[in-house]
């Protein structure tokens, strides 16, 4: 099945809106009483991407509203655990969710009944830090390029592999398919419960390949114990200016701009008494991870 981004693209651009308007200083939580602790849930597991921005973010608000903030993993189902848990939290605006454009854009489109509708049950308080995804290759496979990968999947496992992905029912999954239908190879998504234990697998030569954020891989890419090969964007980036894009490679329609935001529930409201977490959160996320314009 080929998978073309621009299906999301319209989606994206009414959230990246309001996320930027958000960031820029919008208030939509209810009035934080001093030193009440802010709860941040992540959707994955400890140590992958998602959890190190939300403790660094994390680490920030509690300097600066010198109140306690806890990050609290409820993994699984590629975030929808922790975004019904930010649905039945009380609407008092110290619960928010560290999360990416997965959960909140892609799931609903593809998932009958997620749990949760980000449209009325949500309202942003920050949209922050864009990535790149891409195909990474482990010790397992001798290749050093997409093309040497497909080469060993059809001479040495007779055609068929699979592939890490950190969730079901996400860009990474639909990009799998689309290398089975562009290489005419069987290659199967295997999800996992987030980047970290997919990438322990990786190491540990349980798959031979994964696909996932930059910041997901590039320390072992750089030491060697893994071996990026192609990414997603319209330029190669920065920190990997040897791994051509898949646009290079011949993939067309392959259009994806992920993005980290951070709601609160919907009935966090009114907007008219801007809360003290929320215009910090917005401040933070400004100074940390800018938005791109």
């Amino acid at each position: 099945m080929v998978f073309s981004m621009q299906r999301v693209q319209p989606v994206r651009r009414a959230l990246g809106v309001g996320l930027l308007a958000a960031a820029l200083g919008m208030a939509g939580l209810a009035q934080a009483q001093s030193g009440t602790p802010i709860r941040i849930l992540v959707g994955f597991p400890a140590g992958a991407g998602t959890d190190a921005i939300a403790r660094t973010l994390g680490e920030k608000l509690k300097d600066e509203l010198g109140a306690p903030v806890v990050v609290e993993n409820r993994a699984g189902a590629g975030g929808q655990i922790a975004a019904q848990v930010l649905k039945s939290s009380p609407a008092d605006g110290h619960t928010l969710f560290l999360t990416h454009d997965h959960t909140i854009s892609i799931l609903p489109q593809v998932v009958k009944n997620p749990g949760f509708n980000p449209a009325t049950d949500f309202v942003p308080v920050a949209g922050f830090a864009t990535f790149a995804n891409v195909l990474a290759v482990s010790g397992g496979t001798p290749a050093k390029s997409i093309d040497e990968y497909v080469k060993w999947v059809r001479t040495q496992k007779g055609g068929k592999e699979t592939i890490g992905i950190p969730a079901p029912a996400s860009i990474p999954e639909f990009l799998v398919k689309m290398i089975s239908d562009k290489y005419k190879i069987d290659v199967q998504p295997a999800p996992y419960r987030g980047s970290a234990p997919m990438t322990a697998d990786m190491l540990g030569n349980q798959i031979t390949a994964g696909i996932a954020s930059v910041p997901d891989f590039i320390e072992n890419h750089k030491a060697g114990k893994l071996r990026i090969v192609a990414s997603i964007g319209a330029k190669r980036q920065a920190l990997l200016p040897n791994v051509p894009t898949f646009t290079e490679l011949g993939f067309t329609n392959l259009e994806d701009l992920p993005y980290y935001l951070l709601p609160t529930t919907a009935s966090s409201r009114p907007w008219a008494r801007p809360s003290r977490s929320s215009t910090s959160t917005a401040r933070r996320c400004r100074r940390c991870w800018p938005c791109p314009t």
